[in-house]
């Protein structure tokens, strides 16, 4: 069994009037990161105008590979050269498809993440299975789920998943239900 990717996301709340010398030493940090055997890459997500507290994502390849870059001199030595520049950061890991729905503290329960997913595949597998299931109807077994998890993965994992996080933001978040939209439902049908 293959290590899961780990993401560490860093929330470092930037010194007032420092936002060009954070920049410049952030990217210093993800080019030095980019140097070690198992980066898979990094982001940045900058606050709203009203606040100052960037978002910084850093994705490696397994626990370990993150671990030696967490514990180098270099990336030590890069540190100091930022004291002054932020606040004490807070940090957080996810690994597999905790990564995906990390809303905050803590991810939503299972069974949110498995509908998320659910509702993602679905219709995507349906599509799949109209176009191209009558072309590989007659192969043998593997070959055909090989063809087809070959082609289905990428669009899942790099457009409909995170649409699909990004549409059920809310209520992975806990911050409305079905119930919410039967209520408005039925307050709209009285009015």
């Amino acid at each position: 069994m293959s290590a899961s990717p780990v993401t560490l996301m860093v929330a470092r709340r930037v010194e007032h009037g420092r936002y060009a010398d954070f920049n410049r030493w952030l990217n210093e940090g993800r080019e030095l990161a980019a140097d070690f055997t198992g980066y898979l890459g990094s982001g940045v997500l900058a606050p709203p105008a009203d606040d100052d507290e960037y978002q910084i994502i850093f994705r490696f390849s397994s626990s370990e590979t993150l671990a030696a870059w967490e514990h180098s001199a270099s990336r030590h030595a890069w540190l100091a050269r930022g004291k002054g520049l932020y606040e004490a950061p807070h940090e957080h890991r996810a690994t597999g498809l905790d990564a995906w729905f990390q809303t905050g503290t803590s991810a939503p329960p299972r069974w949110k993440q498995a509908v998320a997913v659910w509702l993602a595949f679905f219709p995507i597998s349906l599509i799949f299975q109209f176009a191209f299931g009558g072309v590989l109807a007659d192969w043998a077994l593997l070959p055909r789920v090989v063809v087809s998890t070959l082609m289905l993965t990428p669009v899942m994992v790099f457009v409909f998943i995170p649409l699909s996080m990004r549409l059920l933001a809310p209520w992975l978040q806990g911050k409305w239900s079905p119930l919410d939209l039967l209520a408005r439902w039925r307050h709209a049908q009285r009015s």
